[in-house]
């Protein structure tokens, strides 16, 4: 079992930036890879970005070039830093951590505001 937690999120400007952490506790042995998504009120879940153990990243077309995932050694900590901030940035912030057998493990979510 993976227990994930969230933190960062908050109000910021438009042009700001936050840093989003994703902390997870218990074994992350069989972890295959690691995302971010977001949920903006009233829209869809969507995937934000994704990084493999390797170190192997893919990113929603609307961030590239402004946020950047990363993760530590251990696999027990997962990044996101945002940049240039826009407001349609605002959303709910979720991590979630992938095993190699299918299972997954979600965060309760960290919420970013980004006002214009």
């Amino acid at each position: 079992q993976v227990q994930l937690v969230e933190s960062g999120g908050g109000l910021v400007q438009a042009g700001g930036s936050l840093r989003l952490s994703c902390v997870a506790s218990g074994s992350t042995a069989s972890i295959s890879g690691m995302d971010w998504y977001r949920q903006a009120p009233g829209k869809q879940r969507e995937l934000v970005a994704t990084i493999t153990i390797i170190g192997g990243t893919n990113y929603q077309e609307s961030v590239k070039g402004r946020f950047t995932i990363s993760s530590n050694n251990a696999k027990n900590r997962l990044y996101l830093e945002m940049n240039s901030l826009k407001p349609e940035d605002t959303a709910v912030y979720s991590c979630r951590f992938r095993e190699w057998s299918g299972r997954d493990y979600w965060g309760q979510g960290t919420q970013v505001t980004v006002s214009s």
